[in-house]
């Protein structure tokens, strides 16, 4: 029988993915995570600014599992972009375009797009977004095997269409379902592992 623990959280809009602050000022998973065994430390990372779908482990053989991208595990993310990209915008996403990595380029791997014909119904992120009336903003629903530092923003600026909002809907089968934000539930080995195929 398993001693870990695995949980899933749906992350807030503006908390760092550590449970440490830099600054006094930061929110960080402490906040969100009361009463968690403190052996327990979040599986690869979203940024301040983006939302969602975060998991939680004390199994550490998780990491490499779900964070080398020789895996292929898949992590969907919705994303609310300034404007309405074109055909050539999404296949050129769909193809992987460059981006920049430090002082150096990468070729991003090809990946799944879907402009998506009405937004998803998540909710309402705490602050808001700022909204320019005189420009139109759609949903790209992008599926990727990898995760590099800010790597959907920097794809989406790459082909023209700036990134507003950034929520990542599910890992592989694990999805946030009917979550809301700030919402952190324990989950099973079971589901856990089916859910993610990992075979551990």
């Amino acid at each position: 029988m398993s001693d870990f623990s695995y949980y899933i959280l749906f992350k807030p809009f503006g908390y760092l993915s550590q449970f440490t602050a830099e600054q006094p000022e930061h929110k960080t998973l402490a906040d969100l995570c009361q009463g968690i065994p403190k052996d327990v430390f979040p599986v690869g990372r979203l940024d301040k600014d983006s939302e969602g779908l975060l998991l939680l482990t004390s199994d550490s053989r998780i990491n490499h599992r779900l964070l080398n991208p020789s895996f292929q595990h898949e992590r969907t993310y919705l994303v609310q972009v300034e404007g309405i990209p074109d055909d050539a915008a999404l296949s050129a996403l769909q193809s992987g375009p460059a981006i920049k990595l430090g002082k150096s380029r990468y070729k991003t791997l090809p990946c799944k797009v879907k402009l998506l014909t009405e937004a998803p119904d998540v909710p309402e992120r705490v602050p808001p977004i700022r909204v320019r009336k005189t420009v139109p903003d759609s949903w790209v629903a992008l599926t990727l095997t990898e995760g590099k530092n800010r790597q959907v923003r920097k794809m989406c600026a790459a082909v023209g269409y700036p990134v507003l909002r950034l929520l990542r809907s599910s890992i592989e089968g694990l999805a946030l379902g009917d979550m809301q934000l700030g919402e952190l539930r324990q989950v099973s080995r079971d589901e856990f592992m089916k859910s993610l195929n990992l075979r551990i």
